[in-house]
């Protein structure tokens, strides 16, 4: 049976961290920060899993302009609600020196369950993460292309890294938040589903053993939604500076989209072992940008802005088509930019060598993060 072509329609999940304007610590938002977001978003807002964390979400958007206007609102909102309380948003996976021993749970049905479930590996989730959905309509097409989408991951993961830092120590690591994450249960890359209803005879599994209640609980890098008819990219960090997560949202979309118009041609990208994609994924973890991913065909390791270019070059005649080729291109900016683990770690040695302290140079560090969170909306 022929299938009807997608709508690669977008959602875009952000989630900020919330920090006190003088001390540049992480604050428990107080009740009434929320309630100001809740009554001025109007659902595209809710509070996460430690109260000095706040997640946003955009509408189902047609095109990356749109998500575009609909982030930058909810940016500038949060940016002014939280103002108003003195306090300040930062877009960043990782609090450069914020302790997780110090946070406040959110007192939630939801989030208290997950406390006793997973225990000491739950409260030390002091990250954030930026969730990109496509809509993908049919049930054996989402499984389809979500196999092939994972080769990708470690390419989008290196072009979005921002936590270096974690607990006040540089971590060597572009993306420690993935350190952190990979202790939860069902998470890193997706199996390999032959269909849909093999999937969903898995999850069901673990749903009737009562593990689970439902299939929100797999944190994959890559998922079908729970609730939407969508595949959820989950592996990037949260970016400060929102062109960049533009730029991960049109290369999302027109991956997709090139994906779906291989298989219309009875085509599809190589299933590599998941242990080279894995490998992928630690070299963007650990390095971001700088040090080069593997190319499996050449089987040797090039530098990674030349797979930024064959990125775009795959990418360009879809993202014609769905209208987001100059954020596509953009993506080069984020090279030269560098992303914000690098940019972190730039502004943190900058400041020991014009004499800061450690402590000096981490705030610093965060006051770099309160400055970009609204630049470019």
């Amino acid at each position: 049976m022929a299938i009807s072509t997608p709508s690669f329609t977008l959602g875009v999940e952000e989630e900020y961290l919330v920090v006190d304007s003088e001390t540049l610590d992480l604050v428990a938002a107080p009740d009434s920060l929320m309630d100001a977001c809740i009554e001025r978003l109007e659902g595209k807002v809710s509070p996460e899993f430690l109260r000095c964390q706040i997640e946003v979400g955009t509408g189902v958007c047609g095109t990356v302009a749109d998500v575009r206007e609909d982030l930058s609102h909810l940016r500038r909102t949060v940016k002014a609600v939280c103002n108003e309380h003195g306090l300040a948003p930062i877009a960043v996976s990782t609090h450069p020196f914020a302790a997780w021993q110090a946070q406040q749970f959110t007192d939630k049905e939801r989030y208290q369950q997950l406390e006793q479930d997973l225990a000491g590996v739950a409260r030390r989730m002091l990250i954030c993460g930026t969730h990109v959905h496509v809509g993908i309509d049919d049930d054996d097409l989402r499984i389809d292309l979500l196999n092939q989408f994972s080769y990708f991951a470690p390419h989008l993961l290196a072009l979005s890294t921002s936590s270096p830092f974690w607990e006040g120590r540089q971590t060597g690591l572009h993306s420690y938040r993935l350190t952190v994450f990979d202790n939860l249960p069902r998470t890193g890359l997706p199996p390999v589903f032959s269909s849909y209803s093999e999937y969903r005879r898995s999850v069901q599994t673990i749903i009737d053993a009562k593990i689970v209640e439902d299939a929100s609980k797999l944190w994959w890098d890559v998922r079908p939604s729970s609730r939407f008819p969508t595949l959820e990219s989950r592996i990037c960090d949260v970016m400060p500076n929102i062109n960049h997560t533009l730029a991960i949202t049109a290369l999302t979309q027109s991956i997709f989209r090139m994906l779906y118009e291989l298989r219309r041609r009875n085509q599809r990208w190589r299933l590599y072992e998941r242990f080279l994609v894995e490998e992928n994924r630690w070299r963007a973890q650990r390095y971001g940008p700088t040090e080069g991913l593997i190319d499996f065909g050449m089987g040797k390791i090039v530098p990674f802005a030349e797979m930024v270019e064959e990125l775009i070059e795959l990418a360009t005649p879809h993202a014609i088509e769905l209208g987001c080729l100059a954020e596509v291109e953009s993506a080069r900016d984020i090279l030269k930019d560098g992303t914000s683990s690098q940019r972190q770690v730039s502004v943190y040695q900058s400041a020991l060598e014009k004499g800061a302290d450690e402590e000096e140079a981490l705030r610093e560090v965060v006051r770099s993060l309160v400055a970009e969170f609204d630049q470019g909306i």
